[in-house]
């Protein structure tokens, strides 16, 4: 450690840290623009000037000078105040008067930092520079003239976001942000630009002209977009959500989240259920809850066991899960399923078989990676980043089996099937033996390679090459991870909502519908089943939005969204998270295990609990791993060696992620349509031009 003096305050920082770092850790503030903390030093702002003694008379860069042993700085000098007042006026020469109409207003670092460390006049009159407005795509909005080129948005779209679709042209005057070839950023990340940007020059535009940030109730909460659990602040006013902001959270997302997360806010208020349906005469009408129940019960309880099932979506939260499958038991049905795509993840053979064993922080220990039948940067856009944060520190060899999708850093393409996870597992491939080699490899299999019909075989495969490169390692290295999808797919198997003994699966149930051998299905939310093909069975949809579901019910029971209930949901990695409530369902529509407990009543099979927290008892009891709130991972020895004597045949089909269309993965996002815009720019900009006859 060094030791450095700041304002006569002692401090330890380690060996390598700026000055300005060394004044955090003596609780000295020091303003900045272009420095933060996740990005690399630029020092263009000269905003955190301090004064250093035992050096030449003149003010220093804090973000790029760094410490010595027995440094002695000072941050408030007459100097330091003088130099700080003359940089601020710098950067206002040119900056407009747009406060009032500014998005950024309220939350600006400008205003903040010219109030704190500015002048009260200016000693310039020149006229203001101007610069054309770009035109970045659908999520971001700019007014370029309060450009102060801090370049955080240029390094952050490089560093984190990992492509190069930001720069700064020219010199001096001339000098502006732009995107090269006037092309929208198509980054999956790309919005997170606008939370970096100090100025206002890059705004969200689906939010433009919306809100003011002290009109909105801020509530913290968790994202369900993909199964990462990111943190997120999700502002409300009165009942609609006007917009969702990051978080900190250092293991899981950092302070990133993906444009899905935060631009997901207008489907809230989208194609919404706000009351009950039943299809009479071949159309959904409105009914009454109890109209609505009375149906399902009779349904319920007429129905025989074998012939009825329940299907969880992506979206449901543990609690409506646990009830419905206690539900589904007491009427004697053994055809429960939360994996509606199929996937060949079984609780029984322990956690740690479906879990990211390595933790999402503990990539950045990894020294190589293999993906299996995932393409990250689509299934997980914050965690590819952080893969790619992993590459950038150095000494990272990643190779991948399956589709040899574009991702944000060099990658050994190893090829396309089972086969040749096969020669890696036999050491016949070259990156064999940088698996071996490797202190922390990781392999991550994606639900590409799981959810087929030798799903399971495939994972068997893996996690005998998990257990071959993790032989003889530090006990802390578990190379099996599995990567989902959907946020509710973990907590779904922690609390065994999966076949019983002689049950039918998700692709079994709809199988068997399709041939008119079932008569009743229960969709919690499961829009992405094959609606289209369920022959003559009795459809119950329970759920927020107007999707695929719906459209093929019965009968329709609206409920909550993510937002609008206090929900558990458990991450990729296993970790534990609650969402909180940030404003109430629209309509009659009622929190999904109410509708549940009601119903069960309806039935005549009452659930034995009345609030939320003796549901959440009776769950920790027969789920005990769901109590260990923000506790991530799970003892993953044993489950590996018993995964790998599952061996089964495999075809030669090749891997493919399930996510084809980032945009549109669920019933939110569907109901987006900031996402169907996104969505559509993304299908153009992909399509091959066509070369004009000459």
């Amino acid at each position: 450690m060094v030791k450095v003096t700041v304002d006569g305050i002692d401090v330890d920082v380690p060996p390598g840290s700026n000055v300005l770092q060394a004044c955090e850790a003596a609780g000295k503030e020091v303003p900045r623009f272009c420095y933060h903390e996740r990005l690399s030093v630029a020092g263009n702002c000269r905003m955190c000037l301090v004064e250093i003694e035992r050096a030449p008379p003149k003010p220093f860069a804090s973000c790029a000078y760094p410490v010595n042993e027995g440094m002695v700085v000072h941050t408030d000098t007459p100097m330091v105040i003088k130099a700080r007042q003359g940089v601020m006026e710098f950067l206002l020469i040119n900056h407009p008067l747009d406060c009032p109409i500014c998005d950024q207003g309220g939350e600006c670092d400008l205003q903040d930092q010219a109030v704190g460390y500015g002048r009260d006049t200016s000693r310039y009159d020149e006229n203001k520079r101007a610069v054309k407005d770009k035109d970045l795509g659908p999520l971001v909005k700019t007014v370029m003239t309060r450009c102060i080129h801090c370049t955080r948005c240029v390094r952050y779209m490089t560093e984190v976001a990992g492509v190069e679709e930001l720069g700064l042209i020219g010199r001096g005057e001339d000098a502006e942000i732009t995107t090269y070839l006037e092309n929208g950023m198509l980054s999956e990340l790309s919005a997170n630009a606008v939370d970096l940007c100090p100025v206002g020059a890059l705004t969200h535009r689906p939010w433009a002209h919306n809100a003011r940030p002290w009109e909105l109730k801020k509530t913290e909460t968790i994202d369900v977009m993909d199964a990462l659990g990111s943190a997120i602040r999700v502002d409300t006013r009165g009942r609609e959500v006007m917009r969702i902001l990051p978080r900190n959270n250092d293991a899981v997302n950092e302070e990133w989240i993906s444009d899905k997360a935060r631009h997901v806010a207008d489907g809230l208020r989208t194609q919404r259920l706000d009351q009950p349906y039943i299809r009479r005469d071949g159309r959904l009408q409105p009914a009454t809850w109890k109209q609505a129940f009375d149906l399902v019960a009779q349904k319920l309880t007429t129905t025989d066991p074998r012939r009825m099932g329940a299907i969880a979506g992506d979206l449901a939260g543990a609690e409506e899960m646990f009830a419905l499958k206690d539900l589904f038991t007491r009427l004697g049905s053994k055809n429960i399923d939360c994996r509606q795509d199929g996937v060949k993840l079984d609780p029984a053979h322990g956690r740690a078989s479906y879990l990211f064993n390595a933790t999402i922080d503990g990539i950045e220990r990894a020294d190589v990676i293999l993906l299996v039948g995932t393409n990250p940067r689509l299934e997980a856009p914050v965690l590819n980043a952080r893969i790619l944060k992993r590459w950038r520190a150095g000494a990272l060899k990643v190779g991948v089996i399956g589709e040899n999708a574009p991702l944000t850093y060099p990658v050994e393409y190893l090829g396309a099937g089972p086969e040749t996870l096969e020669r890696v597992i036999k050491g016949d491939h070259a990156f064999a033996k940088l698996l071996t080699d490797a202190k922390f490899p990781l392999i991550i299999v994606g639900q590409g390679a799981l959810a087929r019909a030798d799903g399971a075989a495939i994972l068997a495969m893996v996690a005998t090459l998990a257990a071959n490169v993790s032989d003889g390692k530090d006990s802390a290295v578990c190379a099996l991870n599995v990567l989902h999808t959907a946020a509710a797919r973990v907590g779904g198997l922690d609390i065994g909502f999966v076949p019983g003994v002689n049950g039918l699966s998700a692709p079994a149930m709809v199988e068997a519908a399709g041939k008119n051998a079932f008569d009743l299905l229960y969709l919690l939310g499961a829009d992405e089943i094959d609606t289209e093909n369920l022959g003559q069975a009795f459809v119950v949809y329970q759920g927020s939005h107007g999707d695929k579901g719906a459209h093929r019910a019965d009968v329709i029971l609206p409920g909550a969204a993510y937002t609008e209930k206090s929900a558990t949901y458990v991450n990729t990695e296993g970790r534990v998270q609650q969402t909180v409530k940030a404003g109430f369902p629209p309509g009659d529509a009622k929190e999904d295990w109410t509708i549940l407990r009601a119903l069960s009543a309806e039935a005549g099979h009452t659930l034995a609990y009345d609030t939320l927290a003796q549901l959440r008892a009776a769950m920790y009891k027969a789920a005990p791993v769901l109590a260990r709130l923000n506790v991530a991972g799970a003892d993953a020895s044993k489950a590996v060696a018993a995964l790998s004597k599952l061996a089964g045949p495999v075809t030669s089909q090749p891997f493919a992620s399930p996510v084809k269309d980032f945009y549109l993965t669920n019933a939110v996002a569907r109901a987006s349509s900031v996402m169907a815009e996104m969505s559509a720019l993304k299908k153009a900009t992909a399509a091959p031009k066509i070369k004009a006859a000459e």
